[in-house]
């Protein structure tokens, strides 16, 4: 349990002290930043995000929908609100554990389901967002090398995943965990391949992920300032891609710093470039805490229950799995 505990603190010290260091060094222009900010453009950013996280509600009732387990909006938003608001609280993205453990007792889904959900969700995330990276990429000038790295290596491991999954359902094996892994790649092609899946997955994500730059076009022009909108496509980019490796809870520090120094090598400047990245990230992580907070009053307090649960790497209260 100490174990668990001091990781926990670890990296939520490390996000901390990133985000701090990152504060300190840009203070007093910090505050002549927020003196002179129009405010008006905090609220405009909220809404569009508030309504990012309705879309993706949307996105993922479909995709549960095609693997059998059929919910409302109400119920899918407030889904994925708690596992990402989790999430903002434990390391390894282990809060998306939650939605597992909420598809189990409220539809006494099977974990494969639950798992297949996750993945096709991020799968369509990462693959967008790269996509989006590797066209910013044509309309920003001397970027460095690495930039094509993280950005076209996703793109690459996303075309080999889609190939696998068309060879999904028609392998099998005797060694359990074998075929538990096939079942997964089965409902996987079964919730993301068909045509209907792939043009409202694909569309529903781009409208997303945009939505989300959008967000941070509105810290840009709330602070008053003039960054090319491709620049602003590709620190999202780099910032998200960079927080999918779950070093601190929420990516928070590492997505501030990842999008500073995008925005730093586009020439803005350090001040402003650090500004912008931790009001975007703040807004967003505000937003998503209290939709978490109101989701567990839907769902009810057995939720906090699940969350213990996702520390603890335990599946306990689960239906077990029907393959």
């Amino acid at each position: 349990m100490w174990k668990k505990a001091s990781t926990i603190a670890l990296s939520t010290l490390i996000a901390m002290g990133i985000i701090f260091y990152m504060l300190f060094s840009v203070w007093d222009d910090l505050l002549l930043a927020i003196e002179h900010a129009i405010w008006y453009y905090l609220v405009l950013a909220a809404i569009v995000c508030l309504a990012a996280w309705w879309l993706r509600g949307l996105r993922y009732r479909s995709i549960l929908s095609s693997l059998g387990i059929p919910v409302g909006i109400h119920f899918s938003t407030a889904c994925i609100f708690v596992s990402q608001t989790a999430n903002l609280i434990v390391p390894a993205r282990l809060g998306d554990l939650v939605r597992i453990f909420i598809l189990g007792h409220e539809h006494h889904a099977p974990v494969s389901k639950g798992i297949s959900s996750l993945v096709v969700e991020r799968v369509f995330d990462i693959l967008t967002v790269a996509l989006l990276g590797a066209a910013a990429l044509f309309f920003v000038l001397n970027v460095p090398d690495w930039f094509y790295s993280i950005i076209l290596i996703p793109i690459a491991a996303g075309v080999v995943f889609f190939g696998i999954l068309l060879f999904a359902g028609k392998l099998s094996s005797k060694n359990r965990i074998v075929q538990y892994v096939f079942t997964l790649l089965g409902q996987i092609k079964e919730a993301s391949l068909s045509l209907r899946a792939v043009v409202l997955l694909s569309a529903s994500s781009i409208v997303i992920w945009l939505m989300d730059v959008m967000v941070c076009v509105f810290v840009v022009l709330m602070f008053q300032d003039q960054i090319p909108f491709a620049v602003v496509v590709l620190a999202i980019v780099v910032g998200n891609l960079v927080k999918a490796v779950p070093i601190t809870p929420g990516g928070v520090g590492t997505y501030e710093i990842a999008m500073a120094l995008t925005f730093t090598l586009a020439g803005v400047p350090v001040a402003e470039a650090t500004m912008i990245a931790v009001i975007d990230h703040l807004i967003k992580n505000l937003i998503t805490a209290l939709g978490g907070i109101v989701s567990i009053y839907y769902f009810g307090g057995w939720v906090l229950d699940s969350i213990r649960n996702a520390l603890q790497k335990r599946f306990g209260g689960i239906q077990s799995d029907r393959v």
